[in-house]
């Protein structure tokens, strides 16, 4: 670490630290320009930018992680960057290739590596990379220009005191909608997602589950994370359907799963009603990795899966090989780590 940073890393939550430089790129004209690093944190945007009106506007999330050697990766970014492409497609926003995104990245985690936390501590390094329309547009058109921008904070780990699991309930509300943007990582998802997230933690619950928008009858997402299940005859199940996110960290467990525990993996229908198929389940993303699932209450009655206390041993197993080769610690499959360098 070339600088000293004045950080409590032990204590480290999942909150805003300005570092000193973020990536930002103009796109204007029909192309996007070269991009650079600026210490100012502050975008200055027209009042009649598409990003403030109509929701064009994008983000991504994924994280730098220092090894035991003091080496720092990042992990399947590419996977992010192709995933935004699609997001930008489908809000007509312009692509950001992949290159230009990895570049991006890598350039904003080399300026700020002081920021990325001792592999001792669990910290990661998050980055963020969005895209938003800009410029003065009031008709409900795609926007004149754009900006594509990366900024990274330091977060500790999501689990400090091991991971628990914990409860979720079943929402009457919809995520996302048939031929929506469910499978896009716009704003707008998350923006419909607070009210019924604010409900089900009234009630004591982490979050909510959704169903499919169009028959309620069918497991999608658990609050902004993935879902999967693990049923008695120990098979990874994970939910199919075209409005859920395509999660990079989803994909890589199912790889995980088939790969290195030489488990059966399926993505197919998960029926509400059919919670008793799962010996263990759980919600899966960036932030968390894994988030066991206790119970989940559907019909005034709590299922209970492998415990409400107790990590069962394949969510275990699937956490630690993930994290590991996220950390270094495990080796990864060809193409899924980028060294930083």
């Amino acid at each position: 670490m070339s600088k000293n940073v004045n950080i409590d890393w032990a204590n480290l939550g999942f909150d805003y630290i300005k570092t000193d430089l973020r990536y930002i790129s103009r796109w204007k004209d029909g192309k996007w320009d070269e991009g650079q690093l600026v210490e100012d944190n502050m975008l200055t945007i027209s009042e009649a930018s598409t990003a403030l009106h109509y929701g064009q506007q994008c983000f991504e999330g994924l994280k730098a992680y220092r090894t035991k050697e003091g080496k720092i990766q990042l992990f399947r970014p590419d996977r992010n960057a192709n995933r935004m492409i699609d997001t930008c497609r489908r809000i007509l926003m312009p692509e950001v290739s992949v290159e230009k995104f990895i570049d991006a990245c890598i350039q904003v985690v080399k300026a700020n590596e002081h920021f990325v936390p001792p592999y001792e501590t669990g910290a990661t390094l998050y980055l963020r990379p969005f895209v938003i329309g800009v410029g003065s547009n009031i008709g409900v058109k795609p926007a004149p220009e754009y900006i594509f921008s990366v900024f990274c904070i330091p977060v500790g780990p999501y689990f400090k005191g091991g991971m628990v699991p914990v409860n979720f309930n079943i929402s009457e509300y919809d995520r996302a909608a048939p031929y929506g943007t469910g499978a896009a990582k716009v704003g707008g998802n998350y923006a419909g997602s607070l009210y019924p997230h604010e409900l089900a933690a009234k009630k004591g619950f982490a979050d909510c589950v959704y169903l499919d928008p169009a028959t309620h009858t069918k497991i999608e997402e658990v609050g902004a994370a993935n879902f999967f299940g693990i049923t008695k005859d120990n098979k990874f199940v994970t939910p199919k359907s075209p409005s859920i996110l395509p999660s990079v960290t989803k994909y890589s467990l199912l790889h995980i799963a088939k790969e290195y525990l030489k488990m059966e993996v399926e993505e197919r229908d998960v029926f509400i009603d059919n919670l008793d198929e799962f010996k263990e389940a759980g919600a899966c993303g960036t932030a968390a990795v894994i988030t066991p699932i206790g119970g989940i209450e559907y019909k005034d009655k709590l299922h209970v899966f492998h415990s409400e206390t107790e990590v069962g041993p394949v969510t275990k197993e699937l956490y630690n090989t993930l994290y590991g080769i996220q950390r270094g610690d495990v080796e990864a499959p060809e193409g899924w780590i980028v060294e930083v360098k």
